[in-house]
């Protein structure tokens, strides 16, 4: 296995050589030589790609198609519109930071779908990272176990010294078992199948900036989701999963096993006498409630909230009557946490919007179809989008992301020239960040934190201000 490994950058190099060879003269319609070289490295790694394959222009392919098969198949895992060419929504997907361990089993990872016999587990922490304090690093892996440990009849206690069934450590670059990081970025950590020597260990790239908050990586939320590998699952395809590949923030009070997290780690231990919560009902009167997003969706105004949702009728005879569920109670198709959403009324229709994916809604509790936000024409740079409102006078839609707000147009189906813009130079009296906005009878309402600011946008100012709540009945 080290032999195959070793040569494994040596054969992509002469690989490359002949790809960059047969490019066209002009490239710019093609895939850059790094995207080209990324895509071929990302496919080796994580879908076990035979290092002979060739690329030749838009497309990556060897003789027997190979390649072209391997890039159907990682778009297939990650539900993006499977054509075999790296298409820019692929080659964004390859670029997102991510685990280390592959999308579909290989030589290395997970033969025989291994688990640990005993269900008390220790664990040692071997190496620290000077990004944190010793106590939140111990705290962070603390909450992950017990993501776990919620959900399936296991027990973890930390030791201090000797063996430990799964020991966290941090390392740069080539760290001693054949699966080196790559710096910033890329590969965020990676973990092993439970069993003896590196069996269960996890590793975390000390080239990141690990955080307990928003900035930098949050090791909450890598540690568990490496902590599944440690104990037997591989990946999930589900992005709403704690076990998807890519990385997405969320803070402790969001994350939660998905369906597929539940099932698979009870498959492998049982289930947990103690019911397991899978997504805490958020506080709607808590004087620190906020929105993820809002929309007009079948004369109903729609709030959400992690994976919660409200709604309240536009009906004035039933004005007072609000409805909670979960968001998959109405929006079957969507598991994912709600990041923003617009509707078009003219069209009767609804956009909901979850990391790089957007929704089309027709109607409640009916299923939906997916498309990426790069469609619109977003810089790969934009991971999310924040809220959005659609403006039915002008036919514009407006996205913010950020501090800076984008402008589309719906008719010609592009973004406006000059954007994106900050939102605090053409919005006066709005905070520099927007959570939430929908459009109800001439005024948009936008969210941020914990306000909710009428904005008038015929005369460009605010014209009252209230606490977000407020449309909860709070």
């Amino acid at each position: 296995m080290e032999l195959l490994w070793l040569w494994i950058p040596v054969l992509g190099s002469l690989v490359l050589a002949e790809v960059l060879w047969t490019l066209p003269i002009d490239q710019d319609q093609w895939p850059r030589p790094e995207d080209v070289e990324l895509a071929q490295g990302y496919l080796t790694r994580f879908y076990n790609l035979s290092p002979r394959g060739r690329a030749s222009g838009r497309r990556i392919r060897s003789t027997s198609s190979t390649v072209e098969q391997k890039i159907r198949e990682m778009q297939t895992f990650f539900g993006l519109r499977e054509t075999g060419d790296l298409d820019p929504t692929t080659l964004h997907v390859m670029k997102e930071p991510r685990c280390g361990v592959p999308d579909v089993e290989n030589f290395s990872f997970y033969p025989g779908k291994p688990k640990w016999k005993n269900h008390t587990i220790t664990y040692m922490i071997a190496k620290y990272t000077p990004d944190m304090k010793r106590e939140d690093v111990e705290q962070a892996f603390r909450s992950a176990l017990k993501l776990w440990s919620d959900a399936a009849p296991l027990r973890f206690i930390q030791v201090k010294h000797g063996k430990a069934d799964i020991v966290f450590s941090f390392a740069r670059r080539t760290h001693g078992d054949f699966f080196p990081f790559d710096g910033p970025r890329g590969v965020l950590a990676h973990a092993f199948q439970p069993g003896q020597g590196t069996g269960g260990d996890v590793h975390f790239d000390e080239d990141e900036t690990w955080t307990a908050g928003r900035q930098g990586y949050s090791l909450f939320a890598v540690a568990a989701h490496e902590l599944g590998h440690s104990l037997g699952l591989t990946h999930s395809r589900d992005p709403s999963a704690v076990m998807y590949p890519n990385y997405r923030y969320q803070s402790g009070a969001q994350y939660a096993l998905a369906k597929d997290d539940v099932l698979g780690i009870q498959t492998l231990y049982g289930k947990e006498t103690r019911k397991v919560e899978t997504q805490p009902a958020p506080k709607k009167c808590d004087p620190n409630f906020s929105f993820d997003a809002a929309v007009m969706i079948e004369n109903e105004i729609v709030f959400f909230k992690n994976r919660y949702m409200w709604m309240r009728t536009m009906q004035t005879t039933y004005w007072n009557r609000l409805r909670e569920s979960h968001s998959s109670t109405y929006l079957p198709s969507i598991s994912s946490h709600v990041d923003a959403a617009y509707d078009i009324p003219a069209k009767g229709v609804a956009y909901i919007f979850t990391g790089h994916k957007y929704w089309v809604v027709r109607e409640l509790k009916m299923k939906s179809h997916a498309g990426s936000i790069y469609e619109y024409g977003f810089s790969s740079q934009v991971r999310q989008v924040d809220a959005a409102v659609h403006i039915s006078e002008s036919g514009k839609t407006v996205f913010f992301t950020g501090e800076v707000y984008y402008r589309y147009d719906e008719r010609r189906r592009r973004m406006d020239a000059g954007f994106p813009r900050l939102i605090q130079t053409d919005w006066p009296g709005i905070p520099r960040r927007v959570d939430a906005a929908f459009k109800l009878d001439g005024s948009i309402f936008l969210f941020s934190g914990t306000q909710s600011y009428q904005y008038d946008f015929r005369q460009n100012r605010v014209v009252k201000i209230i606490s977000a709540n407020s449309w909860l009945g709070c």
